[in-house]
């Protein structure tokens, strides 16, 4: 499934292509949303914003559209007209006088005005946007301290959205050896140090992935300028202790890390 990161660049991509054009076609499957075919021509996209794992797409007149790609959810950008082969199924197109964007196979489609949208038990429940760039280390200490999060074990929390949307199998894995912790602490029987640490792992690895996760360098190992220290790394030695890297399953998750240095 994708996670934050992923989501925050298909949303930057969809909005290079899209952001106040106005749109000449659009088009629905689900027979709730046909209606609003008629309504959208014309109007523009003025943002799309990830929430976690989910996408809200602003439009001029006022309508907003949440999506939730799910497991196999995907958008594709292609040219005007264009109609890729391919055997997912065609949920939403949006398309302008040069572009189109296509999401496939995603289920989970709603279209309100903005107010009604931002009630969507989905946005209701799951915690800040672990790369909303105003949120602060300070933040994600005390959220870790909480009466809701501080008897919690890590593996387990760092997937639930309700802590910190956006993060995923990936990120924990590699905050996680970042921060120096095994995942079966508890944020209440954390040093002030350790906290602190896991804090600004759960802002910093994100973010990195973000800016560069896909990105090549010839010149790094495995050409990437985001490098997984453990994730799908068993077997290989930890490049801070060396000592080999373990995999296990954590929440029916596999989970990565060095039993070395992850106390």
């Amino acid at each position: 499934m994708p996670e934050g990161p992923e989501i925050r660049r298909a949303a930057d991509k969809l909005a290079a292509v899209m952001i106040g054009q106005p749109l000449t076609e659009v088009w629905f499957a689900f027979p709730q949303l046909k209606h609003y075919q008629a309504d959208l021509i014309g109007a523009c996209i003025t943002a799309i914003e990830p929430r976690g794992k989910a996408l809200l797409t602003d439009f001029s007149n006022g309508l907003t559209m949440y999506s939730h790609n799910q497991l196999y959810g995907v958008w594709k950008v292609v040219k005007a007209g264009e109609t890729p082969e391919t055997k997912r199924d065609l949920r939403v197109r949006l398309q302008t006088a040069d572009w189109a964007i296509l999401l496939y196979s995603a289920s989970d489609i709603t279209l309100a005005p903005r107010g009604e949208i931002e009630q969507h038990p989905f946005l209701n429940r799951i915690g800040p946007d672990v790369l909303d760039m105003a949120l602060t280390v300070e933040q994600v200490e005390k959220r870790l301290l909480s009466a809701k999060f501080c008897k919690r074990q890590l593996g387990g929390m760092l997937l639930d959205q309700t802590f910190l949307a956006g993060l995923g199998n990936y990120l924990r894995a590699e905050i996680l050896w970042q921060a120096q912790l095994a995942p079966k602490h508890k944020p209440c029987d954390l040093s002030a140090e350790d906290v602190h640490r896991l804090a600004q792992a759960l802002l910093d690895i994100p973010r990195l992935s973000y800016q560069t996760r896909g990105q090549t360098d010839d010149n790094r190992h495995h050409g990437s300028l985001f490098r997984f220290n453990v994730f799908h790394r068993s077997g290989e030695p930890c490049p801070r202790c060396g000592v080999m890297i373990e995999k296990t399953v954590l929440s029916s998750r596999p989970f990565y890390w060095c039993p070395g240095c992850q106390k």
